[in-house]
């Protein structure tokens, strides 16, 4: 049996026939063997005294049997049976050492104990050996032929089959080999048999039925140690799982349970005791016996209808019955009393043994009446406690206080209602019913106590998930340099306030030191689970928190107000520090930083992200192995695992998804911004000014020499910004330079005659003597308001329409452009 290395040897019967009852109950109570079911074997072996029995058994099981000392004597030394534990062997197996057959010890005839030991060596063991010298085999009163037939014959007479293994060991063996020495030996064997007398219902049966013959031979040990020695490992082997089918005891029937086998092996030590010579009881103690018995069994029936008895017994179920043993008491004494006058003169040993029989019986009658009274006590106690113990905490007790008291109160009264039941005749211990009530108070104290403490870890548990998370949450949306060091301030506080108030609120239930350590650090743990699984729940929308992050950068200024584009901010700076920004974000979510321990993780993503080490430019640098890459790993220097919530490999994947998707933001700014300078920007480059001053010196000082030149050249200007503003040339160049082409081409003429049609019309109309007081020219009226437009605005050429009407003493031009009407004076002088 697993666990027992210890062989506990122990004698089972004594020389002269005794059974050791205690001894044997020591035994199975210091192996275990109760608890091995039928998973069990008992191995027994006999043979002529000095044979080497006990030796054999120590080296094949590794038991302690005593051996006899060579150098003093071929003597007796086992007496009786011995019994031990096969040490290694599984299942659990037991070796029986028997005593010795034909020896000097016991005389020539009295073979009386060799018989009914090797009867119950063959009607308890599973495996029998048969120890005998090689010498021996063929020849008519060796091998214990004489023993064996006895005991066929008497075991078919009192045992059913039970399907026993011999082994039939053979010592000392000679040159013969065993192919020889086996069919003598079963023949022999077989011949014992045929010449049993057998009973009417065995008359046919063959030896197979009871037994399995089994033949080994070992080598002499004296001579060959070492070759016995080997030997006798292999037939170790044989003995591993033997009850398992094909080993050595696989066909064995009737097994006992192994929690039975001591009265098992007292009952068949019995029968076979009893029948060595029928020892029948005298007439006198038999006649004491019947009629000692038929009076006790009398009383006993008179006891059973007593009405005085069964109207205590019936008050008993209901409830609680005062005076309850003094009344059952009284009874009992009676139908005692009687006996003892009946009985007084047959045996007095008999008579005593019979009235114990009677008071025992007796008992057992009364017995359940006495067991239901005391759980009718038990269950009210029980109630009585449940009640008061709510009672005292609905009043606002401490916990522990309401307990104690409520259960002092209440095993007092337990302990009284037992005093009162407990009856003169016997000794009955109300120890185990005390015992069950004080395991239901201690129960129900217990649930009430844990349901509490639940109530309070829950309530602030919930008050620390309150107290954290959304402050969590808002560190993590403004994640920056201090961010960590603002959770841990936050937990600590917290945890601390919570913990502070939790202790003060559970002192009533006076906890012992390490419960109350426990159920602090329960709610510190959880106020951390709280705070990780926050960030593990912020860690998954960090890609989402980064590209806002970038977008406030980069389209805020300083003072928080919105960019615009106007080509005098530095995009690439902008960008920078917006990124610089969302990767901060980043390696702040990468893992959880409670315990303030060091790490590298921000520097590692900003030297490689952020200082371009992700994108490999020359071919050198393409070829160096991913192992140089830092971030090519899924777990973080100086971070475990369990801290980890964004790995290096899921971070650079991340930083390339974020570019990807910021990379439209940063074009569209860069778009806008030359957007802008083209719609701004007219003039020429300061080249091309400085070539035009220098080369059209002689120009300007000819127009300064003639102002007529300058006059002709200003009504042009103002004649070709008309036309600009009327065809909208910069609108017509936004669809392309081909396209604006095509449409300026086939609009230029109309224009041009329009244009001169109606300074005609305004010019022959409207010369009067108000002409002096009128407005400044078309031309000019013309060029201040168009000069008020946006430069920037455009239409597509599908939508231009223009058109020049005359309104009295002005003129109106309206695009889809431009929704207000523009009308000016022109006075015929100017016309002119």
């Amino acid at each position: 049996m697993a666990g027992v290395d210890h062989c506990y040897s122990t004698q089972l019967i004594d020389g002269d026939g005794e059974f050791n009852v205690v001894g044997l109950d020591n035994f199975m109570r210091n192996t275990k063997l109760s608890n091995c079911g039928l998973s069990y074997a008992v191995v027994a072996i006999m043979g002529p005294q000095s044979s080497g029995k006990s030796t054999l058994l120590n080296h094949l099981f590794h038991t302690n049997f005593r051996e006899m000392d060579a150098y003093r004597g071929r003597t007796q030394t086992t007496k009786g049976i011995w019994i031990a534990h096969c040490v290694g062997i599984e299942p659990f197996t037991m070796a029986m050492d028997l005593e010795g057959t034909d020896g000097r010890e016991r005389g020539e005839d009295d073979t009386t104990f060799e018989k009914q030991s090797a009867l119950f060596a063959l009607a308890v063991a599973d495996i029998v050996l048969i120890n005998m010298w090689c010498h021996d085999i063929g020849r008519e009163h060796a091998a214990n032929k004489p023993l064996l037939k006895t005991v066929f014959q008497v075991m078919m007479r009192l045992f059913s089959p039970r399907k026993t293994t011999l082994l039939f060991v053979i010592r000392d063996k000679t040159k013969t080999p065993l192919e020889y020495l086996e069919p003598i030996l079963r023949e022999d064997i077989q011949k014992i048999w045929n010449a049993v007398r057998k009973p009417e219902a065995h008359k046919d049966t063959p030896l197979s039925e009871f037994f399995n013959v089994e033949v080994t031979a070992l080598s002499s040990y004296e001579e060959k140690e070492e070759l016995f020695k080997e030997q006798v490992t292999e037939l170790r082997q044989r003995f591993f799982n033997s009850i398992s089918p094909g080993g050595l005891a696989g066909d064995r029937r009737g097994v006992v349970p192994a929690s039975g086998f001591s009265f098992s092996a007292q009952r068949i030590w019995k029968v076979i005791k009893e029948n060595k010579d029928l020892d029948l009881p005298a007439h006198k103690v038999m006649v004491a016996t019947v009629r000692c018995e038929e009076i006790a069994n009398e009383k006993l029936h008179c006891l059973s209808s007593d009405e005085d008895w069964l109207a205590l017994e019936q008050a008993g179920q209901s409830g609680p019955v005062s005076g309850f043993g003094r009344k059952l008491s009284s009874i009992l004494e009676t139908y005692f009393s009687e006996y003892d006058m009946e009985t007084i003169y047959f045996d007095e040993g008999v008579r005593n043994a019979k009235r114990k029989q009677l008071e025992s019986k007796a008992l057992d009658c009364v017995h359940p009446a006495y067991l239901n009274l005391l759980g009718n006590l038990r269950v009210k106690a029980l109630e009585n406690f449940k009640s008061r113990l709510e009672q005292m905490l609905n009043k606002g007790e401490g916990f522990a206080a309401s307990a104690h008291t409520c259960i002092k109160s209440c095993m007092l009264e337990f302990d009284q209602g037992c005093a009162d039941a407990a009856i003169r005749q016997a000794d009955w211990d109300a120890s185990k019913v005390r015992d069950k009530l004080r395991r239901d108070i201690d129960a129900h104290t217990s649930s009430v106590r844990n349901a509490k403490l639940s109530e309070l870890m829950a309530s602030y548990e919930k008050q620390l998930s309150q107290a954290l998370s959304e402050p969590v949450e808002s560190l993590f949306d403004a994640a920056g340099i201090d961010t960590w060091a603002s959770i841990r301030k936050l937990l600590k506080r917290e945890t601390e306030t919570a913990a502070s108030e939790f202790s003060t609120a559970i002192s009533s239930f006076e906890l012992d030191q390490p419960t109350n350590e426990k159920m602090l650090q329960d709610l510190s743990n959880y106020a951390r689970n709280v705070v990780e699984k926050k960030a593990r729940e912020e860690a998954g929308k960090v890609l989402i928190r980064m590209k806002d992050r970038f977008s406030t950068v980069f389209s805020h200024d300083n003072d928080s107000m919105p960019r615009v584009w106007t080509g005098k901010e530095d995009i690439r700076t902008i960008t920078k520090d917006a990124r610089t920004a969302s990767l901060r974000l980043l390696s702040v979510m990468a893992a959880v930083r409670l315990d303030e321990k060091p790490d590298k993780i921000e520097s590692i993503l900003f030297s490689t992200l952020m200082d371009g080490s992700l994108a490999v430019a020359s071919s050198q640098q393409r070829s160096i192995s991913t192992s140089s890459d830092p971030l090519a790993s899924s777990t973080w220097e100086e971070v475990s695992p369990n801290n980890t919530l964004i790995t290096p490999v899921q971070c650079k994947s991340l930083w390339r998804q974020f570019k990807a998707e910021t990379e439209y933001t940063v074009t569209q700014a860069i778009s806008a911004q030359e957007a802008y300078k083209r719609t701004n920007n007219w003039l020429p480059p300061p080249w091309a000014i400085v070539a035009m001053v220098v080369l059209g010196f002689n120009e300007f000082m000819l127009l300064l020499r003639n102002p007529l030149y300058l006059m002709l050249l200003f009504v042009a200007y103002l004649l070709s910004k008309a036309m600009w503003v009327q065809m909208d040339v910069g609108g017509q160049f936004q669809h392309g330079t081909l396209a604006g082409l095509i449409s300026i081409s086939s609009r230029f003429l109309p224009t041009v005659v329009n244009l001169l049609r109606r300074l005609a019309e305004e010019a022959q109309g409207h010369q009067t003597a108000e002409a002096p007081r009128q407005q400044p020219s078309m031309a000019f009226q013309s060029f201040r308001n168009q000069s008020q437009l946006n430069p920037t605005s455009s239409i597509p050429e599908s939508s231009v329409s223009s058109s020049v009407s005359a309104s009295d003493g002005g003129i109106e031009y309206s695009s889809p452009n431009l929704t207000q009407r523009r009308s000016t004076k022109v006075q015929e002088a100017e016309l002119s």
